[in-house]
């Protein structure tokens, strides 16, 4: 069995954690950390946890050795506080921002204060099996990339990789609710929510930096909030090199993805699902991905959905886990999503 702890596990990310570890036949949760909710039963705080787990919160400074530590803590503190994770643990999974840029210089820029552990940046491995499998597999220091990043670095690579698109990529991403986790202040709130389509972003998204950083592609990225709980939507627009048709683009998805287990190419031409659509995606650890040409202007527009707490989050660190630990990699993720939701 693979002992494993979470540390920050009230929040929403930490809860689906719980969810999916508590799940896994070949992990024991041995801890679950929270700075207020000591004691408190973990089916308290994630009601969808009732009848399937008897853990109480415990704080951190009660955290033991494990097999592998899941971070679901806040940006900026994780850099100050990863030496002391990395002696609890052999493997460290960490989901905050802190570890996701390897310039801390572009760090600095994005986050708005310089980062305190640029001697450990060089060690993390980015947690995107689709692209970083072989390194994962024997990677001790893991950093799951952002729900939107997620979305627009599976979505674009396979072109940026092939040649298949030139200069800037434009991406204009939709989120839900929970994107903002669970102490979000009065912009979650359902009366100022409801209704809404609130830019949040109109420039310079944090996440704009991992895809550009993915991809070799300058980003030009904005964001807007939905009226969704869970879920990511992410149009990417690039312009395409010359001679570039539907057949290439498809040819580059297929042979990129083929057999992966959590990346699906949608190519339906007609129907109310001939897109990828955040909404059927809703618990599941799939990244849907489909596109469409504008043949005048010589551009491609790129579709991504994702569930932002699951393959955006707790599922793909899960299936981080699995690579590394030599388990089946669907192990533990095998829902499919729920239609109609």
């Amino acid at each position: 069995m693979i002992r494993a702890a979470v540390v920050g596990a009230a929040g929403y990310i930490g809860g689906e954690l719980l969810r999916l570890l508590v799940g896994h036949p070949q992990v024991e949760v041995v801890a679950a950390t929270s700075r207020t909710l000591q004691g408190r039963q973990v089916d308290g705080v994630h009601p969808n946890l009732r009848h399937r787990t008897k853990l109480t919160f415990s704080a951190e400074d009660q955290l033991g050795r494990c097999d592998v530590l899941f971070l679901a803590t806040p940006h900026r503190e994780t850099m100050q506080r990863m030496p002391e994770f990395l002696e609890k643990a052999g493997v460290v999974i960490d989901l905050s921002g802190d570890f996701r840029l390897s310039d801390p210089d572009v760090y600095e820029d994005y986050y708005g204060t310089a980062h305190e552990a640029t001697g450990l940046l060089d060690s993390f491995v980015q947690g995107l099996p689709e692209l970083h499998r072989e390194r994962l597999r024997t990677a001790d220091r893991i950093s799951v990339p952002g729900c939107m990043a997620s979305a627009g670095i599976l979505s674009l690579v396979p072109l940026a990789e092939a040649g298949l698109i030139t200069g800037e990529v434009t991406v204009d991403a939709r989120t839900g609710s929970s994107g903002s986790g669970a102490k979000a202040g009065a912009e979650n709130l359902h009366a100022e929510r409801s209704g809404a389509l609130r830019v949040f972003a109109p420039t310079r998204h944090r996440h704009e930096a991992e895809i550009a950083q993915a991809t070799g592609h300058t980003v030009r990225m904005s964001a807007t909030g939905v009226e969704a709980v869970r879920g990511v939507q992410l149009l990417s627009r690039a312009h395409l090199a010359e001679g570039v048709d539907e057949r290439a683009i498809r040819s580059a998805y297929r042979s990129r993805y083929a057999g992966e287990p959590f990346v699906r190419i949608v190519a339906a031409r007609r129907g109310l699902h001939r897109f990828p659509d955040a909404k059927i995606l809703s618990g599941s650890n799939f990244c849907d991905i489909g596109f469409a040409l504008d043949r005048g202007a010589s551009t491609v527009t790129v579709i991504a959905a994702l569930d932002n707490l699951v393959k955006g989050g707790a599922g793909n660190a899960v299936q981080c886990m699995n690579v590394r630990f030599g388990e089946p990699e669907e192990r533990g993720l095998e829902f499919t999503g729920l239609h109609p939701n």
